[in-house]
């Protein structure tokens, strides 16, 4: 017999309002957004960051996985078995076959998506999950504007077809990173993936705009929208109501409030 109230599941994560359109997700989780304010503290350094960045993306992991894989029936015989032959669990959860990518992007998102990748080999059947590693940097011109990004090198899987990527991310500040990861993912392997997924701890205005005019079927998951430098009427909205009056990036292209160079920070390297 099967316990109606585990048939299916409608999770979703809390999120904060927003007008920033339907794939966009701000998580509301007041645990979460303390330990990222440690984690943006001045004072923070390792190995407390080494430990936030762990506690941040196991939190964000755990919703992201939950909420977007697919969901199957589970039918488990529990230890119970051998005296009740009813001691089966039969409920929902995520469907083992799922076919999934997560994407390190070095410096900041190599621990993140090591994190993510952990996780989905528990979840799924290993033979399911692959991680790729991509080596870029942000592209700058004389006054140390972005202008895009340079690749260096990548150790990448050719199959994406049917495929859900993940790009774990710290900070998304321009976009210029994570659209070139995504152009390539799209138009330049073996298929087209199923989904594309970014996870982020902070991320800016600027960002969401860039990344979604880019690829607008990208499902962005963050903690946090930084738009500190937007004027006092433009903070007082929901965010996205003014959109292109929010601002979250400096004149060198760097978030604020922000984190500062969160690469940097984690890896104690300061090039």
């Amino acid at each position: 017999m099967s316990d109606a109230a585990y048939l299916r599941s409608h999770y979703r994560p809390p999120e904060i309002e927003h007008r920033y359109g339907p794939n966009v997700h701000l998580l509301d989780d007041p645990a979460a957004w303390t330990l990222l304010a440690r984690l943006c503290a001045r004072d923070t350094g390792q190995p407390e960051v080494g430990r936030l960045v762990r506690v941040l993306y196991d939190r964000l992991a755990h919703a992201v996985t939950a909420a977007e894989l697919p969901r199957a029936r589970l039918d488990v015989p529990t230890r119970m078995v051998t005296s009740s032959p009813e001691a089966v669990v039969r409920s929902t959860g995520i469907a083992p076959h799922t076919r999934v990518v997560t994407v390190g992007i070095a410096r900041a998102g190599t621990v993140p998506s090591q994190i993510v990748y952990e996780l989905l080999n528990e979840l799924l059947d290993p033979a399911c999950v692959r991680q790729d590693h991509l080596f870029m940097s942000r592209a700058t011109d004389a006054s140390g504007r972005v202008t895009g990004a340079t690749w260096h090198d990548a150790k990448i899987g050719r199959d994406v077809d049917g495929r859900i990527v993940l790009f774990p991310d710290p900070m998304g500040a321009t976009g210029s990173s994570l659209i070139s990861a995504l152009d390539h993912y799209k138009t330049r392997l073996e298929g087209t993936p199923a989904t594309c997924i970014t996870v982020h701890l902070i991320v800016t205005p600027e960002y969401l705009r860039n990344v979604l005019r880019a690829h607008p079927e990208t499902l962005i998951y963050a903690l946090r929208v930084d738009r500190g430098l937007s004027a006092a009427d433009v903070l007082a909205t929901v965010p996205g109501t003014r959109w292109d009056e929010e601002r979250g990036l400096d004149d060198h292209q760097y978030i604020v409030p922000g984190a500062g160079g969160v690469g940097e920070i984690m890896n104690n390297a300061w090039v």
